[in-house]
């Protein structure tokens, strides 16, 4: 992939107005502090035609830095795609530590596997092929996972994002902290819905409906980053 083309998949998954002003961030506080592997995971992704799924590197590297902040161990990640969060993730957390990452297509991990492989880090992750519900609910069976993580990351279907909150609210730690992406769905948000492409609509709607829904809940604290696409942080109060 040559600059051209690199600076415009990176633009893509930026809010910023400014394609210069985007690449000046990665270039400036991003790619020096990437590490290689995750840098290497990155430019496999660039290639799948479905690479606009990837999380941002510039929404990773504050994922790391909330993960050494709350001394995460124990996290649940909903939507892996390739695995770029997800060895972000492993390569953050405690030699100890366990992720539950939940993904109904283990062809797209895969891709990302020998990587994670390569990064020494594949005992940490526990994948599951599946919906996520059906996990998250089966997860908390077991009154030992009740307040028993410290971390997750949400990257999935949109349709589901407020199921997933209300069993999260249950199985994260009080102080723990859930992050949410694309919750601003390309800026759409902000569009009168007559002005909004077809292809995001629905999408659109279901953002709106769950960044109500958030901002209304007294169980956490919330902050919005415009990084990648939106990332809305929550840490549980009670």
């Amino acid at each position: 992939m040559d600059n051209e083309k690199k600076r415009s998949a990176s633009f893509s998954k930026g809010l910023l107005q400014s394609g210069e002003l985007y690449q000046y961030v990665l270039e400036t506080n991003v790619y020096p502090r990437e590490p290689e592997l995750l840098k290497e995971l990155r430019d496999m992704t660039a290639t799948h035609p479905r690479a606009i799924m990837a999380t941002a590197p510039d929404a990773g590297q504050l994922i790391a830095m909330l993960l050494k902040l709350n001394n995460a161990k124990r996290t649940i990640e909903v939507g892996v795609f390739t695995g770029y969060s997800l060895l972000l993730t492993a390569l953050t957390i405690p030699e100890d530590g366990k992720i539950v990452a939940i993904d109904m297509n283990r062809e797209a991990y895969e891709i990302g596997l020998p990587v994670i492989k390569k990064a020494g880090v594949e005992n940490k992750i526990e994948f599951i092929e599946s919906e996520a519900l059906p996990v998250l609910d089966q997860l908390l069976e077991d009154p030992g996972n009740e307040n028993g993580f410290d971390f997750a990351f949400i990257d999935a279907d949109k349709i589901n994002y407020w199921k997933y909150h209300e069993r999260l609210m249950k199985l994260v730690k009080v102080g723990g902290i859930v992050v949410y992406d694309n919750t601003l769905w390309a800026g759409s948000v902000a569009m009168p819905e007559e002005c909004t492409p077809e292809i995001l609509r629905e999408g659109r709607q279901r953002t709106l409906e769950f960044n109500k829904l958030l901002a209304a809940d007294p169980r956490v604290e919330i902050s919005l980053a415009p990084l990648g696409d939106g990332i809305t942080i929550c840490r549980r109060m009670h």
